[in-house]
């Protein structure tokens, strides 16, 4: 790959039937055939007669580079620059270079072609070379725009996917630190660990934290929503239950102004009523205050086939499948309108994509069982009883 980068990395203005012209063209056959050491000696011969060859340089930058020796390399790379500072290719592997050689100049280097370079591979060669930097310096946030980025560059890499996770929760775990310092009495510690309790599935527990956060700062933002949210999972069926998520509800809309989101989780307070005029209302708000919302479009779907209209209820189905691909329930309601419109291959096809997605969010799930139930068995492992 950096051979073939080399090739098109710099071209110089020379006769077609110049000697220069000649050992360039040489040279790139050699290139092309995986002959370096011939390729190397024609490079060479071109800086014989014009030493200030840009292309020359920067293959000859490439091969060093590839043959593991960095510092040729970067001495090739920066004459390259010396001559077309515009080889952006070529100053990012010069930032690479200067990173293994302990430059302080790799970070501008690196950072200014990352923020150039179109080529997704040595994009994202640099982007990781750029976390690795920020990361040795103890600068896990200055790493997160660029994260983000390679995520959005590399979807389904592995190696990237585990590099954002790990970025992430460092800087989660470093950033709740500080505040346990800072604040451990303070209405945000609180609703840090309500939140934690959440994920853990203990809602009853995070539901005392929330309110703990709420006497300390009555105004702190959307812990009203997260309270109410806690309280409707501790118990969905109960209507006494679902009452108080609702009083909650309406007092995050009165304290921090209307959303999409809380007329959404209202909308679905009055599905488990079974009130579907009330539902549709809250959801028919939601969707016109935010109509990407996935949340608003699968609730006008669902009502809409309770009301017996499974053509309305396709057409915010389709979008909410749309704007959430691996969304399973989208996918199966999709699934259930198609029936219902005697459109058996579409609703097939759905099916077997919600089908897929539970397998693998299974399959997830039963990997995370077995980390756990790992860790509490082996030596040193935190038993049930001491978590």
């Amino acid at each position: 790959m950096v051979l073939a980068l080399a090739a098109a990395a710099a071209q110089t203005a020379i006769p077609k039937a110049s000697p220069v012209r000649t050992h360039l063209q040489r040279a790139q056959a050699a290139l092309t055939a995986h002959d370096t050491e011939t390729a190397t000696q024609e490079f060479r011969a071109v800086l014989t007669l014009d030493p200030r060859n840009a292309e020359a340089h920067v293959n000859l930058g490439v091969i060093a580079f590839s043959q593991g020796d960095v510092r040729t390399a970067s001495e090739h790379l920066r004459k390259a620059l010396a001559i077309q500072p515009s080889l952006t290719q070529a100053q990012a592997l010069l930032g690479i270079c200067e990173k293994r050689l302990g430059s302080s100049s790799a970070q501008r280097l690196l950072e200014s072609s990352f923020a150039k370079l179109t080529d997704t591979n040595l994009r994202t060669q640099v982007g990781k070379e750029l976390i690795g930097l920020y990361y040795q310096r103890g600068d896990s946030e200055r790493a997160i725009p660029v994260i983000q980025k390679l995520v959005d560059l590399n979807p389904d890499n592995v190696e990237i996917l585990y590099m954002a996770q790990r970025l992430y929760k460092e800087l989660a775990d470093d950033t709740l630190d500080k505040l346990a310092v800072l604040a451990p009495g303070s209405a945000r510690m609180q609703q840090v660990i309500a939140e934690r309790l959440i994920n853990a599935g203990d809602a009853e527990s995070a539901i005392d934290h929330f309110k703990k956060a709420l006497e300390i700062d009555p105004k702190l933002p959307g812990v009203r929503f997260e309270l109410a949210q806690a309280i409707l999972e501790s118990a969905r069926s109960n209507p006494a239950v679902q009452d108080e998520a609702e009083k909650e509800f309406e007092s995050a809309i009165t304290a921090e102004g209307d959303s999409a989101s809380l007329q959404c989780a209202l909308g679905g307070i009055a599905m488990l009523r079974s009130d579907s005029d009330k539902a549709f209302s809250h959801y028919t708000r939601a969707f016109s205050m935010d109509p990407g919302s996935t949340q608003a479009q699968l609730g006008l779907g669902q009502v809409l086939m309770t009301m017996e209209k499974p053509e309305e209820a396709r057409k915010y189905l389709e979008m909410a499948v749309k704007s959430d691909p691996l969304n399973g329930t989208a996918h199966y309601r999709l699934a259930s309108a198609y029936k219902r419109l005697q459109m058996p291959d579409q609703a097939q096809k759905e099916m077997r994509l919600f089908q897929e997605i539970k397998d693998t969010k299974d399959q997830v799930r039963k990997i995370y069982r077995q980390m756990k139930s790992q860790y509490h068995t082996e030596p040193g492992g935190m038993s049930d009883s001491e978590e």
